[in-house]
């Protein structure tokens, strides 16, 4: 055991999330508005980096829109911060996009009651992590993204191989380059964001870039999937009076109409907003409306191309 202590210890000082961080070394003795624009400075170069990494995250959104319009999912599989990071953007498609909860999932190890309490040891089990991907049935037409810091995760490295034993499609995500997860994967994205404010500390710049490309993967992966029309939510499910509010405001941006018709629209076709938007522009009924934009798959454009 101490022998394989002793090798990680090597592994984590040649990765760059886990040198010392020659701006910070005198980080506590510092004056706290000089702290906060430390931490800021070190903040500002992460989309930058983020940024020379824009050719693999198309190519990873490529991947999740082929397999979504095959009927497959999106997996993010990860563990402590990356992990909920995962689980967070996940959670946040279906209101924000209208897709079913099941098409769109988070894994973590430890399972639930790790996206609040740390679970010991659970992120060096890689056997787990193949274990989670057959726990889900994972398939050919699936994309499994794996999120690591230091790109060597266990956890995640198991469920990656077991994901393309089964067929998927395969992203591995780290913030160091030449990473583990990145070999192992259809697509390495490698945002290299070098040492942390806090040596180690891979809740920082590492979380941040690992936020900026979920966000951009699942985001630009809901457009492509016609689930925004310009730059608009047009399948926002309304749960709530803003998101009914918003959804109203919706319509009326899209269509340059007032509130009383957006909110008629809405009622006609049980408040899908996608669905309004065709029928102020169109004037179909709701269930006419319903109907085009089923037989086109969703795509409003296509839909208004064909009632028009």
């Amino acid at each position: 055991m101490s022998d394989d202590r002793d090798e990680l210890r090597e592994r984590l000082g040649s990765f760059a999330t886990e040198s010392v961080n020659p701006d910070t070394r005198e980080l506590d003795l510092l004056p706290l508005d000089e702290q906060v624009a430390l931490m800021c400075a070190q903040n500002a170069t992460v989309a930058e980096t983020v940024e020379a990494s824009a050719a693999q995250i198309a190519a990873a959104v490529t991947l999740v829109v082929d397999g979504m319009r095959a009927g497959g999912r999106l997996v993010y599989v990860g563990a402590g911060t990356p992990g909920r990071l995962g689980v967070l953007d996940a959670s946040e498609i279906p209101p924000t996009y209208g897709m079913d909860p099941s098409r769109v999932v988070g894994l973590i190890s430890g399972g639930d009651r790790a996206i609040r309490t740390a679970v010991e040891n659970a992120e060096d089990d890689a056997a787990a992590g193949a274990a989670d991907i057959d726990g889900l049935d994972v398939g050919s037409h699936d994309t499994v993204v794996g999120i690591s810091a230091s790109g060597r995760t266990p956890y995640v490295l198991g469920a990656l191989k077991r994901a393309r034993e089964r067929g998927a499609s395969t992203v591995g995500f780290a913030c160091n380059a030449g990473s583990a997860i990145g070999a192992a994967s259809d697509v390495a994205i490698e945002t290299v964001v070098g040492p942390e404010v806090v040596t180690g500390s891979t809740r920082l710049k590492a979380g941040t870039a690992q936020k900026l490309v979920l966000n951009a993967i699942s985001t630009l992966a809901m457009v492509r999937l016609g689930k925004v029309y310009g730059n608009l939510m047009v399948d926002v499910r309304a749960t709530n009076e803003k998101l009914r509010a918003r959804s109203e405001r919706i319509v009326m941006l899209a269509t340059g109409t007032d509130a009383a018709t957006a909110a008629r629209a809405l009622a006609a076709v049980d408040g899908w907003v996608k669905a309004a938007i065709l029928v102020v522009v169109t004037a179909l009924d709701g269930a006419d409306a319903v109907r085009v934009l089923n037989e086109h798959d969703g795509m409003l454009r296509d839909a208004i191309a064909a009632a028009g």
